[in-house]
């Protein structure tokens, strides 16, 4: 008696990923909580032409795409890529993947690191 071992589908808000890549930028926003939904809504042009040169650089071979745009929402035509969000002071690697949908770039790339002290208290340089 083998048991199957059925792998979840992942979905977001009831739709697969082929479906969701189906989607326009803006009708993917329909989908989203409203402080995203507004955010992609009001900036969905930047969202578009995001995309649109993410694709295009990773179809001429580059490994990912640098941006210093932390407020653009992943979507759907994102995933699979590699995104380098920038902190203020690096660049920070980012896979982009299916949980990642409507979430802000720069939730992936901390500004602030935590203080590390030593055991006198004082901070370390």
């Amino acid at each position: 008696m083998e048991m199957e071992v059925k792998k979840k589908e992942l979905k977001f808000k009831g739709k697969n990923l082929e479906e969701l890549k189906k989607l326009d930028v803006r009708e993917f926003a329909k989908l989203l909580g409203s402080r995203q939904r507004r955010t992609v809504l009001r900036n969905f042009q930047d969202h578009e032409n995001f995309v649109k040169n993410a694709q295009e650089k990773i179809a001429k071979g580059k490994r990912s795409v640098k941006t210093h745009k932390r407020y653009l929402v992943v979507v759907p035509e994102l995933i699979g890529t590699r995104i380098q969000v920038y902190n203020g002071k690096e660049f920070i690697p980012t896979d982009i993947t299916l949980e990642m949908l409507g979430h802000k770039f720069g939730e992936f790339a901390p500004t602030r690191v935590r203080a590390k002290h030593n055991k006198d208290g004082k901070k370390k340089k």
